[in-house]
């Protein structure tokens, strides 16, 4: 073989690698997706479902879930670029809302359904932000 058709043929498996690599690098944007989708079930049921089995249902509903994702994530073999930065901050923005959303619905506004609509909206924003930008990548 020559050394031209050896370039070549190297090329080729570059390629290939690349078109797999693009094919399997949408996989955060949908983990994002569904974890935003994840966010009017959830926000609403720690704002206004109260008492110790209304926490336990929300808390195994919410680490199932976490945890199916978890494990997906940790299975794929590719990883889209700048992902610790992007996962930190949309993590880190979710947890920043939703910690507040549940101080406000324990305290100053129990119960209330506003705050439950609202947070619900908000709490996917930082999930759906980072899926829209992952998508345009």
């Amino acid at each position: 073989m020559s050394e031209h058709a050896q370039a070549a043929t190297r090329l080729l498996g570059v390629q290939r690698f690349e078109t797999a690599a693009r094919r399997r690098g949408g996989w955060y944007a949908a983990y994002l997706w569904i974890f935003a989708g994840w966010q009017p079930l959830l926000v609403p049921a720690v704002v206004l479902w109260r008492g110790p089995a209304a926490a336990a249902v929300v808390s195994a509903l919410n680490a199932v879930l976490v945890g199916v994702l978890s494990w997906h994530a940790g299975r794929q073999p590719v990883v889209p670029r700048h992902f610790t930065r992007t996962h930190l901050t949309v993590i880190g923005t979710w947890s920043a809302l939703y910690v507040g959303t549940v101080i406000l619905g324990t305290t100053v506004l129990k119960g209330s359904v506003p705050l439950a609509a609202v947070a619900a909206v908000v709490c996917a924003l930082p999930p759906a932000a980072g899926a829209l930008r992952g998508i345009r990548r």
